[in-house]
């Protein structure tokens, strides 16, 4: 069976709608979508409206916009915020309802811009956002991430094609990273996110203490929260809604124990960052806290993020990747960690999910970080898997075990 552009169009957003935000019958949807990805923006609210939803709101976003204040607004602007964006997503979540949203842009867009006021903007924001991004950390509202083709983003990654063509090769990708190439990417996927299930559910029975990371110049050693829980495909809300986060998803992760990271990891692709690439990572960490960092290509960037607050001099999620990933064997580096991420093994800087420790949501923030959860204004993931990379658990008693051995799961 051959499908057109129309048809794989539309599996995207019901995968998007159906597998990612799992809706409910009779609640709102928030959409956030910049302009130029807007087809897909209204197949999701026909989408929606389909499920059962009983209002669909769409918050348009515009790379242009984005760059004419940081190239052009006055110094001391930028902790000038549009608190009505925000109260969206919170006023949603807090009326039960889902939020997904179209991470689209060109990963170059801020290359040129004083880092100093990305910075600014983003520790405003992600201040003034906490509320809702602790409801996002912690599950308590369906939520989903996808993506979709924009000229600046489409040309990085074709570089030899016309723009038209750039696009239609970038769609191309994303319809095969996230299935909706197939003719029933549905149940595809219904059997995707079992085989995830049971990978995350032998790890947490593992109860490793520790996981060790060896190959090209990475020799990390990152502990594990007390009474950690893997993650992995899909999830539940309190109110029982299942949900996909991320579409595509390949990785199984957990929270790090934040005092007990320790060692040298490189990274092993590119990290697009608030406009931003960043490549040739290369972090220190003792005790759980970064004591150096550098990068090869966007080193002001990586010090302004890590400087955000002191949760983000450490880590939050450590993630494994199978180097076999459909993703890792297109061959395609996308400048978007929503597909990177799913390419190899992966890291964050900042904060962890609550629900990657046992009673976490309903701890504390003294009592999470007692077990080793890090709280943080951001969280960043960044890449550090490859074909070469192996990775051992450390038992509690100090027994090492394979876990992966040139990048791919043995247990």
């Amino acid at each position: 069976m051959t499908l057109t552009f129309e048809d794989k169009l539309r599996n995207y957003a019901r995968l998007a709608v159906r597998v990612g935000l799992g809706v409910r019958e009779g609640q709102r949807v928030l959409v956030q979508a910049p302009v130029d990805t807007a087809p897909l923006a209204r197949a999701v609210v026909r989408e929606a409206y389909a499920a059962g939803a009983s209002f669909v709101d769409v918050r348009w976003d515009d790379d242009d916009v984005v760059l004419a204040r940081f190239e052009l607004a006055p110094e001391g602007s930028f902790e000038t915020l549009s608190r009505w964006r925000v109260d969206a997503e919170l006023e949603t979540a807090n009326d039960g309802g889902a939020v997904i949203a179209i991470r689209a842009t060109n990963p170059g867009l801020l290359s040129a811009v004083d880092p100093q006021r990305v910075a600014t903007y983003q520790r405003a924001l992600a201040t003034y956002r906490k509320p809702y991004s602790q409801q996002v950390m912690t599950n308590r509202l369906n939520w989903n991430l996808i993506s979709a083709p924009v000229p600046g983003w489409a040309t990085l990654m074709f570089p030899d094609a016309s723009e038209p063509e750039a696009l239609a090769q970038q769609w191309d990708a994303i319809f095969a990273a996230t299935r909706a190439d197939r003719p029933d990417p549905v149940a595809e996927w219904q059997a995707h996110l079992a085989n995830l299930r049971a990978r995350r559910e032998r790890l947490t029975e593992k109860g490793y203490a520790a996981l060790h990371f060896r190959g090209g110049d990475t020799d990390l050693t990152v502990g594990l929260a007390d009474d950690h829980i893997w993650g992995g495909g899909a999830a539940d809300t309190p109110a029982g809604i299942t949900f996909t986060a991320n579409i595509p998803t390949e990785e199984v992760w957990t929270a790090p124990h934040r005092e007990r990271v320790d060692g040298v990891v490189v990274s092993t692709k590119p990290l697009s960052y608030n406009g931003v690439l960043i490549d040739g990572i290369r972090i220190e960490f003792e005790g759980g806290r970064i004591t150096g960092a550098s990068a090869r290509t966007g080193e002001a960037a990586l010090q302004k993020m890590i400087d955000t607050d002191e949760g983000s001099h450490r880590l939050g999620e450590v993630a494994l990747v199978p180097h076999s990933s459909p993703i890792s064997r297109s061959g395609l580096f996308f400048y978007n960690t929503l597909y990177d991420e799913n390419a190899a093994s992966h890291i964050a800087i900042g904060s962890a999910y609550r629900f990657n420790v046992r009673g976490g949501v309903e701890m504390s923030t003294e009592d999470f970080a007692a077990k080793g959860g890090n709280d943080s204004l951001t969280h960043v993931d960044w890449m550090i898997g490859s074909g070469e990379m192996d990775v051992d658990g450390v038992t509690k008693d100090g027994t090492r075990e394979p876990v992966m051995r040139a990048g791919e799961f043995v247990i």
